[in-house]
């Protein structure tokens, strides 16, 4: 089967990024939605014609440099002329206390909707970064006004979670007033140039962004009537004790891209069938009963090659993919069998021209982009005050978990009570990748499983999770990642359709070449016995 990736990203970038240049860097691209390109996909088939843009500006653009509102310390408008398809808009710029840098781009027609999208990692990336500004062109095309923030700090200047060292204002910004108050100034923004409120606001982004917009529907639930959150950075803290683990497991005994190619091959052969059909995808990889040191080739005593694993190697898998433990009891999901190498092709060859894994380093000895990742959040955002010198090694699974939850308090989104969200109507819509390399499928699964607890039996009412068979991190892996959760939203929001099925294309070459229904959790797809194993016309969505 052919697993070439279809992830679009910056190629210079993705060298820096394998290179081990900027491993903090492994989560920035995480703000773009899933699927990319695929946003407003499908609305031609949308139950509501959201690219009408009936409405005009109700004043000249340059006059938004005189708006003022609570927080706002600085301003500026400018118009910006039509090209390649972007309509013209009215690009507003602003500063809000202390340094929280935000844009509104307004369009000179205007559906009269407000679309808002995130950041990755630990933030700050610039307004005007190629894929930021190419996401804005996007929703513009189809008549969003379209609002951004980089959560009160430039990365470019302060790397990383270092912000803090300037103002510890700043970790609260970042952890979620930034967002809100950007969405509240865009609003009153929007307002004010168009003469009229926003009809409906929506938030769609991924990872850390997909943190954001759950916070948002816990914590601010007036902000969005419709929120995208694609592989939500639930758990920070969790994360960040999951990679510090990692990590310890690695530094006993490394694994190399040849190994995680081997494993990879190892758990689809033994686990693909599992589901009824062997088609190059496991649908819930916590059905596989898969283990490194039964499953995969041992080494010989004293031999490490890259086709069998060492007694040491497998126990680093077992634990990457148990998942940290302390106390005696599992704290927190491992990474799932299917995921260790699904993103092999970025370069166009195999695992010996091009391979990209975020738990494990690319070079020997580096350190990978999830702990590089932890170990800022554990340095600057959990220490206070920051402790630039501290040393993992440090760390106490038994003891020192304790140490998060000031931290946690801020920046973690667990808290499943959505009750107000609902009650104003807003729904809200997660994905997540079973392949996923970055962030644990599981984070997604038991927070979801959560808020039914929490919310009840009509939790589906106003919040769907989809899982997605064989997706990395946002998009990309060996599955069918393609999707438009836009439309999918806006329907059910505006027209009261919830979704039971999306569905989404895996593309190569830029060619369709697999369909497949994704299916609200925790159903899932199964082929009727007829028909082609690519074609979403022949499955269906049913309870497991």
């Amino acid at each position: 089967m052919e697993m070439k990736s279809t992830m679009r990203f910056d190629r210079v970038s993705l060298v820096r990024l394998v290179a081990g240049l900027c491993p903090v860097v492994a989560l920035l691209w995480a703000a773009l939605p899933t699927a990319g390109a695929q946003v407003f996909a499908d609305r031609a088939t949308a139950l509501v014609d959201y690219s009408r843009a009936d409405f005009g500006p109700a004043k000249a653009c340059p006059g938004m440099s005189g708006f003022r509102a609570k927080d706002l310390v600085q301003l500026s408008a400018a118009p910006v002329p039509g090209a390649e398809g972007v309509p013209a808009y009215c690009r507003v710029s602003g500063l809000l206390d202390p340094e929280i840098a935000f844009e509104v781009s307004l369009p000179d027609r205007w559906n009269g909707r407000l679309y808002m999208i995130g950041n990755g990692g630990h933030a700050g990336e610039a307004l005007d970064d190629p894929g930021r500004v190419s996401q804005i062109h996007d929703a513009l095309k189809v008549g969003f006004a379209v609002a951004q923030t980089n959560t009160g700090h430039d990365s470019r200047k302060e790397p990383g979670a270092t912000f803090v060292m300037s103002d510890p204002q700043k970790a609260i910004d970042y952890a979620y007033r930034a967002v809100h108050l950007t969405a509240v100034t865009a609003r009153a923004i929007a307002k004010d140039y168009f003469g009229r409120s926003v009809d409906y606001a929506y938030w769609n982004s991924c990872s850390n962004g997909g943190r954001q917009g759950l916070i948002e529907a816990q914590r601010f639930p007036e902000d969005f009537d419709g929120i995208v959150a694609n592989a939500p950075w639930v758990d920070q803290t969790g994360f960040t004790i999951g990679a510090l683990w990692n990590q310890r497991a690695l530094d006993e005994a490394p694994l190399s891209a040849a190994k995680l190619h081997l494993l990879a091959e190892r758990v689809m052969a033994r686990c693909d069938a599992m589901d009824g059909l062997a088609d190059g995808l496991i649908d819930d990889p916590r059905r596989c009963d898969f283990d490194p040191a039964r499953d995969v080739p041992a080494c010989a005593a004293g031999v490490d090659e890259p086709g069998c694993l060492t007694a040491a190697q497998a126990t680093t898998v077992a634990r990457i993919q148990n998942g940290p433990v302390s106390k005696g009891k599992p704290f927190f999901p491992g990474f799932e069998p299917g995921s260790e190498a699904v993103m092999p092709n970025f370069f166009g060859g195999g695992v010996s021209s091009g391979w990209l894994n975020m738990i494990v380093s690319p070079q020997p000895g580096g350190k990978s982009a999830d702990f590089g990742l932890a170990e800022d959040t554990m340095r600057y955002l959990v220490h206070k005050p920051p402790k630039p010198d501290y040393d993992y090694k440090t760390f106490d699974f038994d003891k020192d978990i304790k140490m998060l939850e000031r931290w946690g308090k801020l920046a973690d989104a667990k808290d499943a009570d959505l009750g107000k969200f609902r009650n104003r109507g807003g729904k809200l819509l997660m994905t997540y990748g079973w392949a996923d390399s970055i962030l644990q499928p599981r984070m997604g699964v038991r927070y979801y499983e959560e808020a039914v607890r929490k919310n009840g039996p009509g939790t589906g009412d106003f919040f769907r999770l989809f899982m997605v068979p064989g997706m990395s991190h946002c998009s990309g892996g060996i599955g069918p990642d393609q999707h438009d959760p836009m439309t999918v939203i806006i329907n059910w929001v505006e027209k009261g359709k919830a979704p039971d099925q999306i569905i989404a294309r895996r593309t190569v070459d830029g060619k369709v070449v697999r369909t497949r229904p994704l299916c609200p959790y925790p159903q899932v797809a199964r082929h009727t016995g007829e028909g082609s194993i690519d074609d979403a016309a022949n499955f269906r969505c049913v309870e497991p």
